[in-house]
């Protein structure tokens, strides 16, 4: 069973989001404030936590400067309806995606199952790939580059899995929004862009241009 950390200072709706996804097969902790949310991950692992920008105490920006330090388990933010700047510095800081409140409970188990897929692969899932310079363990989730550990998180990873697929062409960002992110790539989204610019600035020690972006057509990795 999934176990999953919910952190929200709304009680209400977190007890209802609790309850829904309780329901549909998924083991919910919940936490108030960003102090509970970090001292519930010092205690036990999780396969995913879900929180909320707005938390009192510690703000998620500031637990999700911490994390780190303290575990590689996916992030989804709570973010207030339109506020971009806050999705884009928590997208920068690690978070792996987001959803607006007041969000759909069906949403958001969408973008749980999707986050879960994504870093819990199988052997079988497991597609050979190839690179001179660049190692990717998909059954550990490790990434190396020229020998050298490089700290990435889940959906960098499943960024450069996708870039070494397409090694040689240009990924398209629609392409790269299904199978990463996996839903369409919508107009005002900047949720790729954030990711590749973050992941493009830990492999320039390696490469000064290490992921091209090509105009009007998408990313194309050149490490």
């Amino acid at each position: 069973m999934t176990h999953i950390l919910l952190g929200d200072d709304d009680k209400e709706l977190t007890d209802l989001l609790q309850e829904y996804l309780t329901n549909h097969g998924i083991r919910c902790d919940c936490a108030y404030d960003g102090e509970q949310v970090l001292n519930k991950i010092k205690s036990q692992p999780y396969d995913l936590i879900v929180l909320d920008i707005m938390m009192p105490k510690i703000d998620g920006l500031n637990v999700l400067r911490q994390l780190p330090t303290l575990t590689q388990t996916p992030v989804i933010m709570l973010t207030a309806k339109g506020d971009e700047i806050d999705r884009i510095i928590g997208l920068e800081l690690g978070a792996d995606d987001y959803i607006a409140k007041p969000c759909n409970p069906r949403e958001l188990l969408a973008r749980i199952n999707a986050v879960i897929k994504r870093t819990t692969m199988q052997q079988s899932d497991i597609v050979p790939l190839e690179h001179e310079r660049l190692q990717l363990d998909q059954v550990h989730r490790i990434c190396t580059v020229d020998g050298e550990t490089l700290q990435v998180t889940g959906t960098e990873f499943d960024l450069l899995v996708a870039l070494l697929q397409q090694q040689g062409s240009v990924a398209s960002k629609e392409w790269l929004s299904q199978t990463v992110l996996q839903r369409e790539l919508q107009p005002l989204d900047r949720s790729l862009d954030v990711h590749v610019s973050r992941l493009r600035k830990k492999l320039q020690p390696y490469h000064e241009d290490p992921i091209k972006a090509v105009r009007g057509k998408g990313y194309q990795l050149v490490l």
